[in-house]
């Protein structure tokens, strides 16, 4: 199994970056609006997102701990025979923080295609998070 960790800063306060990370139904359409046109709860604990180009992904809630500001979800497809995905907000100087985001995953070969798509991502996600503060 491999793992890529991403780490950015942030210049929101925690609260308003976990309001947007930790809001499991809608948080990659927040963060992402260019790459997800659609993302909603199709149960309790499963989101379905549509990305722009028509693709239809579902992912599934593991654990969101409100006090340690992090949410981990497992992306659910024929491509993935393991998936665990976190996103964890800590405080940083100044109001600011770090966000931590970890995909761990198998088969390895997915793990330099999630890399890229990963740090295409970062910075979108950083520029939302920073505008909705």
């Amino acid at each position: 199994m491999g793992s890529v960790i991403r780490e950015m800063i942030v210049d929101a306060s925690p609260e308003s970056v976990w309001r947007t990370v930790g809001n499991f139904a809608e948080g990659p359409r927040l963060t992402t609006p260019d790459i997800f046109v659609d993302c909603r709860l199709v149960e309790p604990d499963l989101r379905q997102m549509t990305f722009a180009g028509g693709k239809v992904v579902h992912e599934r809630l593991i654990a969101r701990d409100e006090q340690a500001r992090r949410i981990v979800w497992a992306w659910e497809g024929e491509e993935v025979r393991h998936d665990n995905t976190s996103m964890q907000v800590f405080a940083e100087n100044n109001g600011r923080s770090r966000l931590v985001w970890i995909h761990d995953t198998a088969p390895d070969e997915l793990c330099g295609w999630l890399a890229a798509a990963m740090d295409q991502l970062a910075p979108e996600i950083r520029r939302s998070l920073e505008a909705a503060s």
